[in-house]
């Protein structure tokens, strides 16, 4: 009787820890990402725009005229 208890009772500590990690990863995962961690991962603008470029998705005339407006809201020097 006394070995059943102690099987009882690691097989319930078991299912309690499993619960708890279990909560801790949902509350973990559904957190917000901070503002400036996501800045991070946020692209450039410019990127974008080169790599539509270079992907052929538009012309070089759409790109300059794209990239100097882009470059004038960002306050960027026109070259």
């Amino acid at each position: 009787m006394y070995w059943y208890h102690w099987n009882f009772f690691g097989m319930h500590f078991f299912w309690w820890m499993l619960w708890i990690v279990f909560i801790i990863v949902l509350f973990g995962w559904m957190t917000p990402v901070p503002r400036r961690t996501a800045r991070l991962y946020r692209e450039d603008p410019l990127a974008i725009l080169q790599r539509r470029y270079a992907a052929g998705e538009i012309t070089t005339a759409e790109y300059e005229e794209r990239k100097a407006h882009i470059q004038k809201d960002l306050g960027h020097p026109t070259p």
